[in-house]
């Protein structure tokens, strides 16, 4: 699961973003980047309060579906939309796995926007894809290819289950 992570991480290396790049996983274990390799990934700023919360249901539906074929989903806790991801980190994993049954990794919590926005998300929304643009809501979902570049962004209202989501899936899968 992890070596996802670190695909990403060197594909996005690739891609313009420092070969360097660790993630910190919500347990506080650093996610190196060879965690990655090979992978796609979709990135989600994910919370627990949140209209879309239920998407957790089709990510990880999504994610079972895909990751053998070499997807993984990152979620992303993000307290900056209406403070909808107040927990600590222990009270969002518990909150995933209870009631969404979520065993796709999650990152520290972030934020994705403002002069504060982590590296991750400078990364992805300076990206051609991302075009430079805030994060609007929850639930915003960034597609990486295997070689690490942002192929898609797609909107909190596309669900994990639409066909415009995991029809890009499947092409950078191939």
């Amino acid at each position: 699961m992890w070596s996802l992570i670190f695909s990403i991480a060197m594909a996005i290396s690739e891609a313009g973003v420092p070969n360097n790049m660790t993630l910190t996983g919500l347990d506080g274990k650093k996610i190196e980047a060879k965690e990655f390799e090979g992978k796609a990934i979709l990135f989600v700023n994910v919370a627990s309060k949140c209209g879309y919360t239920p998407q957790y249901e089709g990510l990880q539906a999504l994610y079972d579906s895909y990751k053998d074929q070499g997807l993984v989903i990152v979620g992303v806790p993000c307290n900056q939309f209406g403070g909808q991801e107040p927990g600590s980190a222990q009270e969002i994993q518990t909150f995933c796995k209870a009631n969404y049954g979520v065993n796709f990794p999650l990152l520290e919590k972030q934020d994705v926007n403002g002069k504060n926005r982590s590296k991750l998300y400078t990364t992805l929304v300076s990206s051609d894809k991302g075009a430079g643009k805030d994060i609007r809501w929850n639930f915003e979902k960034f597609l990486v290819d295997k070689d690490g570049n942002v192929v898609g962004r797609f909107s909190s209202g596309v669900a994990p289950d639409s066909a415009e989501l995991k029809t890009a899936i499947e092409g950078v899968l191939k």
